[in-house]
């Protein structure tokens, strides 16, 4: 009887999140701070969503969700097109929101501010672009609210999500208990594909960066 409640939850169902980041982007190689800007994805950005829509074809997804911006709405309802269900948006899961330097490459940002992206990197967490920018801290924040509530409301259910780079790495980073500090040792390349399984008070990852 003692090994009843092991037994239990060895068999809970798990909750599984196919986290995407959307495909390459337009100004990819200007290596843009595009945070909240609105920008499209490439046709080799088409052709990645394409590629994953037939590797997730025959999974049986209960719910679909993108970040209200156009390089996952379009990612999500490629991979969608074999999946009777629609795209919901939640703008909770943006990337970070860079202030002002929103739409701009990083050597703008380097020459209208010496040294402060060194500043940025070496405090990551906590640094906040001029203009009332966010700090990952604040991302991980609402990031981690959002996917709590779906996870909530999907339990035990299969749910992709198209999102971002920086909100990729912090959802990661959560799962694998990492400082938010050492996001960018993950890596996460345009259309690519993790998968991660949640309980309620564990998360797996299965897949990162496929």
């Amino acid at each position: 009887m003692k090994d009843l409640p092991i037994i239990s939850k060895a068999m809970e169902k798990y909750t599984r999140l196919y986290l995407v980041r959307h495909g390459q982007v337009v100004g990819f190689d200007k290596l843009m701070a595009n945070g909240h800007t609105d920008v499209d994805i490439t046709e080799t950005g088409v052709i990645q969503m394409n590629t994953l829509a037939e590797r997730l074809r025959l999974v049986e997804l209960d719910a679909i969700y993108a970040t209200g911006l156009t390089r996952t709405e379009k990612g999500a309802r490629i991979i969608g097109q074999y999946h009777n269900i629609p795209v919901i948006s939640k703008p909770e899961m943006k990337e970070i929101f860079f202030g002002d330097w929103e739409g701009m490459s990083l050597e703008e940002i380097e020459k209208a501010c010496p040294g402060e992206l060194d500043k940025r990197y070496a405090d990551i967490a906590n640094y906040r672009p001029p203009g009332n920018g966010e700090n990952m801290i604040d991302v991980s924040k609402r990031v981690l609210a959002c996917l709590k509530g779906i996870i909530s409301e999907k339990t035990g259910k299969n749910i992709l999500v198209v999102a971002h780079g920086g909100v990729n790495r912090v959802i990661v980073c959560d799962a694998l208990r990492m400082d938010i500090n050492n996001l960018f040792n993950i890596q996460q390349d345009y259309g690519c594909l993790n998968i991660l399984d949640y309980s309620p008070d564990n998360a797996i990852v299965r897949l990162l960066n496929g």
